[in-house]
């Protein structure tokens, strides 16, 4: 992807939520009767790798715009042979497989490669739930004679992706389960959300546990995916380093409430409309962040804080505690003439150095879109090689960009 120094101006729609839907996609499987999600965003390449698995397991996926029927004819395959480049949701989908027919093998978990990201956790939940779990062949198996058997789950640290597990796991397990020291973050309300309306029998006791007792089977289900917080808070900070002025439709200001009120104390000039943020421009200024646990600053968006930190002047600190040293982005962002230093776990960004375009390499989703976001106040054209690990998260971005008035190709 090619962009040169634009000013965004205009409105942007928020699409559905990447790290919901892929969660939803998982939980179809939990069922045999029809799932239908609106806002769903289809056009994601993680979307599209997801539901070519659901397709090779025996569903059968329509889409139609951000519009998604799936549907079960015949009796599903439980082992999920797959030579295509990997998404981490496979995890999830070895336990929605694991918890109906009693065993699964799925291919080893691809997706973004920050810090030491192992599965020890989603076994640990199996294993305590009665299930063998072992590696063969580039697969991660397990098996369970009859059914998974609810526990007390107590995680060591808030992990989304084994919360997600736990959850999909027990609501077909015989007993009630007990997840310890959650990650509670909009996703997975939304995926609680859909799972309650199918049937199951959860309760959430806010950040302290969630109870999820098993029940026999769920049903289909008519869903509306949240809207896409990290897209809304890309497209914020872009309005922002670029001095324009845009309107986010479809805002979720409840799941930005912390990170908005770093960005309107860091110089950030915004309004609130009906279901928009107006974000007219404002004059950057140093950032100090640690990432967290939701309602905080998620480790996603600690590369969009840095560019934003870039674009300032002054020395900006950020220290991600969730995935410590995740800032490889930070020697892409030198070649543009972005000045930083790393100390221990801490990043320090010494901004206000004039950028300057060249080629670069997207190593993950969110440090792509922000070495694009710095190819927007660059002075010349900046080339992001590796550009699809974008488009994993970002629907329609060239068309997006383009309705904004962005120079790209």
């Amino acid at each position: 992807m090619i962009v040169r120094k634009s000013k965004l101006v205009g409105q942007v729609q928020v699409s559905g939520a990447k790290n919901s839907a892929l969660k939803l996609l998982t939980a179809s499987v939990l069922t045999n009767e029809p799932v239908e999600l609106y806002d769903s965003p289809n056009a994601l390449l993680d979307m599209q790798v997801h539901i070519a698995m659901l397709n090779k397991m025996g569903k059968v996926c329509c889409e139609s715009g951000n519009y998604l029927k799936i549907e079960e004819f015949t009796s599903l395959n439980t082992s999920l042979l797959w030579e295509e480049r990997s998404i981490r949701n496979s995890l999830l989908i070895l336990g929605a497989l694991t918890t109906r027919f009693g065993e699964a093998q799925v291919p080893l978990p691809g997706g973004c490669k920050l810090g030491d990201r192992k599965f020890d956790l989603h076994v640990m939940i199996l294993e305590k739930m009665g299930a063998k779990v072992w590696e063969e062949n580039g697969y991660l198996c397990s098996s369970v004679r009859d059914k998974l058997k609810a526990c007390e789950i107590i995680l060591p640290i808030r992990s989304t992706g084994a919360t997600e597990n736990a959850i999909i796991c027990g609501v077909l397990a015989r007993g009630k389960t007990i997840i310890w020291n959650p990650h509670i973050r909009p996703e997975i309300i939304d995926l609680i959300h859909m799972l309650q309306k199918m049937g199951a029998k959860i309760n959430v006791f806010g950040q302290k546990c969630i109870e999820v007792i098993g029940v026999e089977g769920l049903h289909g289900v008519k869903h509306t995916v949240v809207p896409d917080n990290m897209e809304a808070i890309t497209w914020a900070i872009a309005s922002t380093i670029t001095d324009g002025d845009v309107e986010i439709l479809n805002f979720p200001f409840d799941h930005l409430e912390v990170p908005l009120v770093f960005l309107r104390e860091s110089g950030m000039r915004c309004f609130r409309g009906e279901n928009s943020l107006i974000v007219r421009g404002g004059k950057p200024y140093p950032i100090e962040i640690s990432t967290g646990p939701y309602p905080g600053i998620n480790s996603d968006m600690q590369p969009l804080f840095a560019v934003y930190g870039a674009c300032s002047q002054g020395e900006s600190k950020i220290v991600d505690l969730r995935f410590p040293g995740r800032y490889g982005y930070a020697e892409e962002f030198a070649k543009m003439g972005v000045n930083y230093s790393i100390e221990g776990d801490l990043l320090k960004i010494h901004g206000g150095s004039p950028l300057h375009g060249t080629t670069v390499k997207a190593l993950d989703l969110r440090a792509g879109m922000a070495l694009l976001l710095a190819g927007l106040v660059a002075e010349g054209e900046t080339t992001v090689a590796d550009d699809w690990q974008i488009d994993r998260g970002y629907e329609n971005l060239n068309k997006k960009l383009c309705s904004l008035g962005v120079q790209v190709r």
